[in-house]
Parts: C-alpha cells; sequence; structure tokens
C-alpha cells in the first residue's frame, strides 16, 4: 500500500524525536508547549510598530513602496475598481483577473469597470493578474497576511505576473504580535487557516550573479490597495 502524507509526517516526526532523545508522549514536553501557545507571548516590538491609528497605515505604505509595491489609498470601491482598471492598463496587461470568492472583493462595484473579465477559482497557467484581499497587516514591515481558502486560493499569490491585493485601512495594525491577534479573533485559537502566506513585496531574488530579478518565486507586481 502507498505511503500517505500522515505516514511520511510520522516517520519525519519520528526521526526529530529520535535526534532530540524524547518520547513520542513526552507530558511534560507536550503541557509546556500548550502553556505557551495559549500564552501568546510578545516578543520585542520595534517602536515603528507602536503608533496611534493613521500612523501605522503611513509606515505600512512606505515599508512596502521601499520593498518594490505599487501602493495607493483609496476612499470607497468605486475608486478601488477604477485603480484595478487603470492598473492593467499600465502594465500593459488584459483586462482580465483571476480572484476567489471573498465577500468583500465580489461587493466591489465591479459594473464602474464593465470591460474587465473576472474568472474564478484557484490560479491557471495563462492568468497574468490577480486579486486578493489581506485579512490583516503588519505596518513595522510592510507585510500583507493572506490566508488560503475557497475565498482567496493560494495560487493567486504566486502564479501571475502581476497581483492586486486589497487590505481596509482598519486591518493594519502595528506588529505582527497584533495581527496574530486579528487572526485568532476571526478563526479562533488554535484555528488558524491551513495556510497562511505573508507577502512583503513583489517576488525578487539576486541568487544569480547577485543580479536583482524579478518573478523568480512570484509575482513581478505587487500592486496594494489600502481602502479606507
Amino acid at each position: 500500500m502507498a505511503a500517505t502524507a500522515d505516514d511520511a509526517r510520522k516517520k519525519i516526526f519520528d526521526r526529530i524525536r529520535a535526534a532530540l532523545g524524547v518520547a513520542s508522549l513526552d507530558r511534560v514536553r507536550k503541557a509546556a508547549v500548550e502553556r505557551r501557545l495559549a500564552r501568546h507571548p510578545r516578543g520585542t516590538i520595534p517602536a515603528r510598530a507602536k503608533a496611534s491609528r493613521e500612523e501605522p497605515i503611513a509606515l505600512f505604505t512606505d515599508m512596502l513602496r521601499k520593498q518594490g509595491a505599487d501602493v495607493l489609498r483609496v476612499a470607497s470601491g468605486k475608486e478601488a475598481v477604477a485603480a484595478i482598471a487603470s492598473y492593467l492598463g499600465t502594465c500593459n496587461l488584459p483586462p482580465r483577473l483571476r480572484m476567489g470568492k471573498d465577500p468583500l472583493l465580489a461587493a466591489l462595484p465591479w459594473r464602474e469597470a464593465w470591460d474587465i473579465e473576472r474568472n474564478f477559482g484557484a490560479a491557471e497557467a495563462n492568468d497574468r493578474a490577480t486579486l486578493s484581499r489581506a485579512v490583516t497587516a503588519a505596518a513595522e514591515t510592510g507585510t500583507l497576511f493572506l490566508v488560503s481558502g475557497p475565498d482567496n486560493p493560494t495560487t493567486l499569490n504566486f502564479l501571475p505576473e502581476a497581483h492586486s491585493v486589497l487590505v481596509a485601512a482598519s486591518d493594519i495594525v502595528g506588529s505582527y504580535e497584533e495581527a496574530f491577534d486579528r487572526l485568532r479573533a476571526i478563526y479562533g485559537e488554535g484555528r488558524l487557516p491551513r495556510t497562511l502566506n505573508l507577502i512583503s513585496g513583489p517576488s525578487r531574488t539576486a541568487d544569480i550573479e547577485q543580479t536583482i530579478v524579478r518573478g523568480a518565486h512570484g509575482p513581478r507586481r505587487l500592486h496594494v490597495l489600502i481602502l479606507g
């Protein structure tokens, strides 16, 4: 019988336990982990992450731009749709988007951009532009928090040439710790989504001859819209 993912996972953990010299049912270690997870201890939070309401938004914008993202604040859904249409045109991309079933994105006034063709579901090889929603964001590093699921399939984050992300201004917080507090408030203790992607700019690498190459592991362009 073919080995399952659970079988492979068990073998990996068995090897780790053997290397550490611990038993699989070490109740003391298990209790220590459970206590730590229940306490949500804070790390050292940088001073720039401790700010008033508008300051995190400004910091978030500045950090993302420094990492090569295009960032625009929009006051309404109508402005958001217009900005997406304009961005596709500026990037010489066809007026076509792939997106998930996110209710906030679905509620945007798409009739204002009637020429944009929208397709739904996981990204496909020929998709050049996608749209996702970030559930929260950490200003300290300009990082978007995107969760997996039918509302925002993970493939939208990695396969296209250009990735647009909408985040509500009210969902931008100062630190990572606050962002994870938001996630726990949404999903509950110990019930995080299967995958959480943290995105702080377009894909780029300098692994080859120390030359910056965009799009090596994901989208070459990141377009962030702050709503509100």
